[in-house]
């Protein structure tokens, strides 16, 4: 594997830590792994949640806490590689955007749908851009319409398979049908399509394959595919620096792999998180009362949804595990310790 290129700066490890919204992966975190060489992220999603005016004016707490979070990160890593993730889903996706170019992110990767403006929202900045995609479909869409209408193309591409964690980009079929083998050819065909808008504009596009990369033996798997470096976020969920609650992170030690389920979103959408009472309420049609909106995503109705998200998610941060919703990738349930960022860096490319 080749050390990853963001802008002047390159990886010492082709590692990006995988942006966990509401919390899990704020400063510390992107920091402690920006600090030994990977890509660190901070999460904008809800990201001032702990902010006392966050009830009353979440907009103006999320955009005070992107600052806050990314000189957090940039006090531990003055040198690293920080970036954010940011959801197009989110209903101030842009100014969130604006908020991270402005506090200085190395890149900004995007996906929860089809993060169209991005190549706008950051131009004349020296923040790179990085769409997440899960189909070779959706990488042609994307790639295609930042062609057409920018004249340029992506500075690294994120493929999220399958086994990753939260919201997932598959519809619940697509999940039933997928095999390591067949989704190993999907990734072929996103590689060969990254690769030709490269020769395009005459660049190297990093291509990093995300969902279910949890040890060594699975960096070598999409290494094998032809794969430049991984995107890992549950693995770094178990570790000391991890900015969540204690009480999540055991969640996950506790868990066997029957605990994790996909469940359905209050916004429709297939994700895969650890079953508790909260989510088997759910499941079992129960509704959940929830706070005033928060105004966190596009498509949601506060008067129709059975569980708020936000609601959710934060009470997994804060520790209160039974009446949270708990996130999670495919392979959460091989947690059975709390470790160190560097011991977890270490695993994986030993």
């Amino acid at each position: 594997m080749k050390n990853l290129k963001i802008g002047d700066k390159i990886t010492r490890i082709p590692l990006i830590q995988g942006g966990m919204g509401v919390g899990i992966s704020l400063g510390r975190l992107a920091g402690t792994v920006a600090k030994e060489g990977g890509v660190g992220v901070i999460s904008s999603a809800q990201i001032g949640y702990r902010e006392p005016d966050f009830d009353r004016n979440p907009a103006e707490a999320n955009l005070r806490a992107i600052e806050s979070e990314m000189k957090k990160a940039r006090e531990i890593a003055p040198d690293g590689i920080i970036g954010f993730n940011v959801m197009t889903a989110l209903k101030e996706h842009a100014a969130h955007i604006r908020a991270a170019v402005k506090a200085g992110a190395d890149i900004i990767i995007s996906g929860a749908g089809l993060p169209t403006e991005l190549p706008a929202l950051t131009e004349g900045s020296s923040t790179r851009i990085a769409p997440i995609v899960s189909t070779d479909k959706s990488a042609n869409v994307i790639l295609k319409y930042w062609d057409r209408k920018y004249k340029r193309t992506a500075d690294l591409v994120v493929i999220e398979g399958p086994e990753a964690g939260g919201h997932l980009g598959f519809k619940k079929e697509e999940l039933e049908q997928y095999t390591p083998q067949s989704y190993g050819e999907e990734i072929r065909k996103i590689i060969a399509t990254v690769k030709k808008y490269g020769e395009k504009y005459g660049v190297e596009i990093p291509v990093v394959v995300a969902g279910g990369i949890y040890d060594h033996s699975d960096v070598k798997r999409v290494m094998d595919l032809g794969a430049d470096g991984v995107q890992v976020a549950t693995r770094f969920v178990t570790t000391e620096e991890c900015d969540a609650d204690i009480r999540y992170k055991e969640a996950y030690i506790r868990a066997s792999k029957e605990d994790i389920r996909i469940v359905k979103s209050p916004v429709g959408m297939p994700g895969r998180a650890i079953m508790n009472p909260f989510m088997k309420k759910v499941m079992d049609g129960g509704k959940i009362s929830h706070s005033p909106c928060h105004g966190c995503l596009t498509k949601c109705s506060p008067a129709e949804i059975p569980y708020c998200i936000t609601d959710g998610l934060i009470s997994a941060v804060k520790g209160d595990v039974d009446n949270a919703l708990l996130f999670c990738g495919a392979k959460a349930y091989k947690a059975d310790k709390i470790e160190t960022v560097s011991a977890v860096i270490q695993a994986l490319f030993a």
